[in-house]
């Protein structure tokens, strides 16, 4: 299992550094739709496993939304005088409110699955607001690169994945290590508390990375911004743990050997990428 994990990611690391440095934002911004159109067959699964019309009609659905997205703010028109377009903007606020719902939903399981867990409208509706927000998040750090720093916007994405990546890592080494209090036995009982703390631990090293490259950044600043982006991960991946615990789904797919689906992949990022682009805008915008 770990042996295909590393041979699927040492596959897919170099696209992924392909698109993050070498496809302008408008590039970039088309060829994430096929990526989120596969993520979104895979949720489509989640909400009815046995109606492939569902899954296919949400699929459908999605797809259109990103294409609209991605044809009312052109690349060019994404950052206005220094501000997000209003309608990106609206989409990652919206993505930043409904995590905060999310936590509640994992947070009283299975008691909070009562009201949506037989109800395909509801499961739909909280895969769009999981993957537009993270869609429109991916683009808007990408079209920060201008032509005096051609490479930034891929930096900013490539620094949220390296959070995630490191969270992920440490989670999971360190768990397997010394993990014995389950984080949320109910969700996800593979997680422990030991294992959470050890990936808060390990997104440490990228606020080294951050500081000796760019030591002008403030510390206290930079840790924060980077564990908050972590906690929004964990968030991120116990959601999926949920939504496919009720659905009676281990992966979401098959695409990607050892890791499952690509919402298996992308499930911490989903939550990461809009928190990260929040707390951007913030404090460096």
């Amino acid at each position: 299992m770990l042996k295909q994990r590393i041979i699927t990611a040492i596959c897919l690391i170099p696209l992924v550094l392909g698109a993050l440095f070498l496809l302008p934002t408008s590039y970039f911004a088309w060829a994430l739709v096929p990526v989120f159109l596969i993520a979104a067959k895979e949720w489509g699964h989640i909400i009815d496993k046995n109606c492939s019309v569902t899954q296919w009609s949400f699929t459908i659905t999605l797809g259109i939304v990103l294409v609209a997205l991605n044809l009312m703010v052109p690349a060019n028109d994404i950052w206005l005088r220094g501000q997000l377009h209003p309608i990106m903007l609206s989409v990652v606020l919206i993505g930043a409110m409904w995590w905060a719902m999310a936590l509640l939903l994992v947070i009283f399981f299975p008691r909070s699955a009562n009201w949506w867990q037989t109800s395909p409208m509801l499961k739909s509706m909280f895969g769009q607001l999981t993957l537009m927000p993270a869609f429109a998040s991916f683009i808007a750090l990408k079209s920060l690169s201008t032509p005096a720093q051609p490479y930034w916007g891929g930096i900013l994405v490539l620094l949220v994945m390296l959070v995630v990546w490191a969270a992920d890592s440490g989670a999971y080494f360190v768990g397997k290590a010394v993990g014995r209090v389950k984080l949320a036995p109910r969700v996800s009982p593979g997680k422990t508390l030991e294992g959470f703390l050890g990936g808060l631990l390990t997104t440490l090293v990228v606020v080294g990375g951050i500081m000796y490259f760019s030591p002008e950044q403030e510390l206290g600043l930079i840790i924060g911004v980077v564990l908050l982006t972590a906690l929004a991960s964990a968030l991120g991946d116990l959601s999926e743990s949920m939504f496919k615990r009720v659905a009676q789904v281990k992966d979401s797919g098959t695409l990607l050997p050892g890791h499952g689906g690509v919402l298996d992949r992308i499930d911490s990022l989903t939550a990461a990428l809009p928190v990260f682009t929040l707390l951007y805008i913030a404090f460096w915008m």
